[in-house]
């Protein structure tokens, strides 16, 4: 039963995103048709616009970014691939990377990232699911023995011998051949699959989610007109080019917009505080571990600099907000989003920003909530943004999709009086104790609001007298005694929790699991 949907009586919620003066009726999320046909346009405009910059002193016009990318695309071709095949990417963020990335696209090449820390067992299964005809990784050794093939060096057109042992390279492509020939480029249509990205399940097998160029290039339209990005500013993006918050929020909009990436090689508080002071960083896109870590140091007033700073991929505590507001003047933005549908919702840029929402329905965007048989009420999402389906999981998609098309997110929500969407949990993270429902994330926020508690995290476990009973795993800030802490804990949650949602067991850790994205790992958690 939908219980809360957009009134077609009234202007939609994405409106409010809208910058002063742009009709509701002009918007066009499909301007420029594909991500590459976007870019193209933007970089022929202005071709000595910087693009790519490093702290060392690389830059990277639009002209030469047009360019290298299309000597890029030649390289494939030479190596056999043609438009279409899929090609695996894993490599820590740097302009070669982006350089093959967005040649791949040109190309109208498939690309499959993959994450940096997986394992040679690990990239080996999306190989084989996945089959591209190529792997560009930062080491091609990361692939087991057997698992590993050199270039192609036949002639342009020829196909790889075998699509389940790709070739590799490194990010450079240094090691393919070199062109012989233009190749034609930027052919690629809307409904073509530009990524295939594997969720992140902690369970099950995971699923490969196909997004379109018209898929990406809406959700990067609707971010680039919420956040006015705008041509002259420049993105300090450290986040990892593996997962669609760097990729298809961050780069992908900064292309959008016809602005600057300043590309640094992984998170540091005091490379983020060089890229705002020296590099001229006016937005910085994190996960709450990188605003933790910079709350925490002596460089957090840099941030003082920025035009916008983003928050997204897990929930940011309301303390932490208050504290990176404290500490730099920086009301940073709070979004949601995921693999499957890329940007959802976003709290507002022009107007407040309340810390534990996130905001409204991004341009474009549909969401509503939806009482399922348990009672709670699911986020659900139509939009261009999101995919059609899961590849080859028809099982998945009856699961996932509504009989009338919406996407099931399998987050719970609600929304307060004046529409800010919350986000109270994931489905399969409910704990049911005694027949009431507890929802980790409010636990875990008043436990962390103590101040001998660093991190923390909870989940259920199965109980004969209760179905399931509350479990904390916790990481103090300091050597304390943690019978003394344990008890005073108690009486925290006392003042703050109803009785079942109070942990019942403690479990003391040195580290709260979590995947590079900041999310908690909670099957790794073993009571």
């Amino acid at each position: 039963m939908t219980i809360s949907a957009p009134d077609p009586a009234q202007p939609p919620p994405w409106t409010l995103h809208l910058p002063p003066g742009t009709p509701a009726a002009h918007l066009d999320l499909a301007a420029g048709q594909t991500l590459v046909g976007c870019w193209v346009a933007a970089w022929a405009d202005d071709p000595g616009h910087p693009v790519l910059t490093t702290l060392d002193g690389t830059a990277v016009s639009a002209g030469e970014l047009a360019e290298r990318t299309a000597v890029a695309a030649a390289r494939y071709a030479a190596a056999g691939l043609v438009p279409g095949d899929r090609l695996l990417m894993s490599a820590g963020p740097s302009v070669d990377l982006i350089v093959a990335y967005v040649a791949a696209l040109r190309y109208g090449l498939t690309v499959v990232p993959a994450n940096t820390a997986y394992t040679g067992p690990e990239l080996a299964a999306v190989l084989a699911d996945a089959t591209p005809a190529l792997a560009v990784l930062d080491d091609p050794a990361r692939l087991p023995a057997g698992e590993v093939a050199r270039p192609s060096v036949d002639p342009p057109g020829a196909r790889p011998a075998t699509m389940s042992t790709p070739a590799t390279t490194r990010p450079d492509l240094g090691g393919l051949p070199a062109p012989v020939a233009e190749v034609a480029l930027d052919l690629a249509r809307p409904g073509d699959v530009a990524l295939i990205v594997y969720t992140s399940g902690t369970t099950g097998r995971p699923r490969a989610a196909p997004l379109t160029h018209a898929n990406l290039l809406a959700s990067a339209h609707a971010v680039r007109l919420a956040w006015r990005w705008r041509p002259d500013d420049r993105l300090a993006l450290c986040l990892p080019l593996f997962h669609v918050h760097g990729l298809g929020v961050g780069l992908h909009g900064s292309l959008t917009a016809g602005a600057s990436v300043l590309v640094l090689p992984r998170f540091s508080e005091s490379g983020v505080a060089a890229a705002v002071r020296e590099g001229g960083a006016t937005l910085f896109f994190g996960v709450p571990t990188m605003y933790h870590r910079l709350a925490g140091s002596a460089h957090l007033a840099e941030l003082r600099g920025l035009r916008l700073a983003v928050s997204g991929s897990a929930p940011l505590p309301a303390d932490l907000h208050a504290a990176v507001a404290a500490g730099s003047g920086q009301r940073v933005l709070e979004r949601y989003g995921m693999t499957e549908t890329l940007m959802l919702a976003s709290n507002p840029y022009a107007a407040q920003r309340r810390p534990g929402t996130v905001g409204f329905a991004l341009p474009g965007v549909s969401l509503r909530l939806t009482e399922g048989a348990t009672g709670l009420t699911e986020i659900e999402v139509a939009g261009p943004n999101v995919i059609s389906g899961y590849r080859d999981r028809p099982d998945a998609d009856a699961v996932a999709f509504t009989p009338d098309g919406w996407f099931r997110t399998g987050d719970l929500g609600t929304f307060d009086a004046d529409g800010y969407l919350r986000i109270s949990g994931r489905v399969k993270e409910l704990i049911i104790t005694g027949g009431y429902n507890v929802y980790p994330r409010e636990v875990e926020e008043a436990l962390t609001s103590h101040p001998a508690v660093a991190d923390a995290a909870v989940v259920g476990v199965a109980s004969a007298e209760w179905g399931e009973t509350v479990v904390a795993f916790v990481v103090a800030s300091d050597a304390v005694d943690r019978g003394l802490l344990q008890r005073q804990l108690g009486g925290w949650c006392a003042d703050r929790l109803a009785p079942h949602k109070r942990p019942r067991e403690w479990r003391w850790i040195d580290r709260i699991p979590r995947n590079a994205l900041g999310k908690i790992v909670r099957h790794e958690l073993s009571p």
